[in-house]
């Protein structure tokens, strides 16, 4: 918990309080349904928590805005920015369902009302349209944006323009070739700077 403040000090009480709760929410989810892995689960502030609010130092989501998280798991990225904006609807997406059921657990306990969950694969959502699409490690970039581009719609109300946002690590020169795409590449390691997010970036792709 203190590396989110560490790097957030604007805080609710009520926010922090959200935050606070997630380490004993998650490890007793864990015991139940593993959707952290065992040697992740004592880092969950840096590894999950910490990790997906790098989206919230780039973009400012404005309240109304609709953010769909495709390939939630256990509720990352979009728990964590669900707490940061809560004039902003989170609908969170997986196509394993007891994934789901953790993160309705977590919304519940902690009264977070602006998340949605639903249980499908993504590329079977049909008729919806959302501002931004986030996602976190989930497939390949090419996947990515050919599950989400059907999804965004059209607008430019932020810093940047609507489209899909998703975390990703490590070399990416040959996964951007592959697809075919050019995205904007920020680097977390120069927005926190914790040794975890060497490597690490946020990809962003428009329309």
């Amino acid at each position: 918990m203190e590396l989110i403040l560490k790097y957030f000090s604007d805080l609710t009480k009520k926010q922090l309080h959200q935050f606070a709760a997630l380490q004993e929410l998650y490890n007793d989810w864990n015991n139940k349904i593993n959707v952290i892995s065992r040697k992740d689960i004592a880092s969950l502030y840096l590894k999950h928590v910490l990790h997906s609010l790098a989206i919230a130092t780039v973009i400012n989501f404005k309240p109304g805005t609709q953010v769909i998280d495709i390939g939630t798991g256990g509720g990352f990225p979009g728990v964590p920015l669900a707490i940061y904006f809560p004039d902003v609807h989170f609908h969170l997406v997986d196509s394993i369902n007891k994934k789901l059921t953790v993160v309705e657990g977590v919304k519940e306990a902690i009264g977070l009302s602006n998340i949605s969950t639903q249980h499908i694969r993504v590329e079977e959502i049909k008729n919806r349209q959302f501002d931004f699409v986030v996602s976190r490690a989930v497939a390949p970039l090419k996947d990515l944006w050919y599950w989400g581009k059907p999804l965004i719609k059209k607008g430019y109300q932020h810093q940047f323009a609507n489209g899909l946002i998703c975390l990703k690590g490590g070399d990416l020169a040959e996964e951007i070739s592959q697809s075919g795409l050019r995205p904007a590449i920020m680097s977390i390691e120069e927005i926190f700077q914790e040794e975890f997010f060497k490597e690490k970036y946020i990809l962003h792709l428009t329309k």
